[in-house]
């Protein structure tokens, strides 16, 4: 059985879904299924057995020998949260539960980390484990995962097989329950539909203008397929950036949105929100070198490409 956590939340549900088409359905899904906007994530997937994550622990450590692999996908991921205590339990604690649980029975590990270690990035962006120590993330939740990929790299005693993947700015289909977190892409498609303008937040960085902040945004789609990748290839074990490898300007992500809806880019700025400005990233790129060394062998999309797709075929098509 493949153990998939966070599976009705954003990214984990598409890894579902992918893995399905992939052949794979002995899944057990683990997440707070008490949350319905989040069912449409899940509901239609094939899998074999449905664990609330309050109970999945001790679940755990009485079936391990019944799982091959584990995706732990789960996490308190709103980068405004202020709960430390929240954050140590679920981002820091439980996943270090799940590594021990994992070492101890030999079980294969991809967790989520995120790029959100990297802070403003004064120590650049490459995945390599002299960097991680020094890393000044800007908000408590980029702490947490960081402190996670701090103490993965110290263990002498690890799971067989193990990846932590830093995520980028992930958009795609199944993020509509995210709400403020969800994608700019998200946001500008129902913008458009409700006002037929996108508003970006303005740049109070004399190094910027407004709208070129730059990202490293990248299509979920890809992000499932790396997490196959590592489950068919068990080789090198590690921290691993999961980006496009390509910064891109939110003025470029809002236009394309227009564009494939077959209009005009009208856009305007607002102020950023007093409660982000002072933890905002305004460049993010990731250094994709790591994964490319390993032989993954597939290209992403681009920037383009990802929101043609998610316009056309999913956000219409709802």
């Amino acid at each position: 059985m493949i153990v998939v956590t966070g599976s009705a939340g954003f990214i984990a549900s598409y890894l579902v879904d992918h893995l399905n088409t992939l052949g794979h359905t002995n899944l057990i899904l683990v997440d707070d299924f008490t949350k319905l906007d989040k069912e449409d994530n899940w509901k239609h997937t094939q899998f074999s057995l449905k664990i609330e994550r309050s109970e999945f622990v001790s679940w755990f450590k009485a079936h391990a020998n019944e799982v091959e692999f584990v995706f732990h996908l789960g996490a308190r991921t709103d980068t405004t949260e202020k709960d430390i205590d929240i954050l140590d339990q679920l981002n820091l604690n439980y996943t270090k539960s799940i590594w021990n649980i994992c070492t101890a029975h030999r079980i294969p590990l991809v967790y989520a980390s995120s790029a959100a270690t990297y802070g403003l990035g004064e120590f650049g962006y490459e995945d390599n484990n002299e960097v991680i120590p020094k890393l000044k993330p800007l908000n408590p939740y980029g702490i947490s995962k960081n402190e996670f990929d701090k103490w993965a790299i110290q263990q002498t005693e690890t799971p067989p097989f193990w990846a932590g993947l830093k995520f980028f700015n992930v958009y795609g289909p199944k993020e509509s329950h995210k709400g403020r977190m969800a994608s700019v892409v998200f946001h500008t498609h129902r913008q458009i539909k409700e006002k037929g303008h996108m508003q970006l937040f303005r740049s109070h960085n004399p190094e910027y203008k407004d709208g070129e902040q730059l990202r490293d945004f990248v299509y979920v789609k890809d992000v499932a397929k790396v997490c196959a990748f590592f489950m068919q290839h068990q080789n090198h074990s590690g921290i691993y950036n999961l980006g496009s490898g390509k910064a891109r300007t939110f003025l470029d992500l809002a236009s394309l949105t227009f564009r494939a809806l077959g209009l005009e880019p009208s856009i305007s700025f607002i102020d950023t929100p007093s409660d982000i400005r002072d933890k905002y990233q305004y460049f993010t790129e990731a250094n994709m070198s790591k994964l490319m060394s390993i032989g993954y062998p597939h290209a992403f999309y681009s920037l383009e490409e990802g929101i043609a797709d998610y316009v056309k075929n999913y956000l219409e098509a709802r």
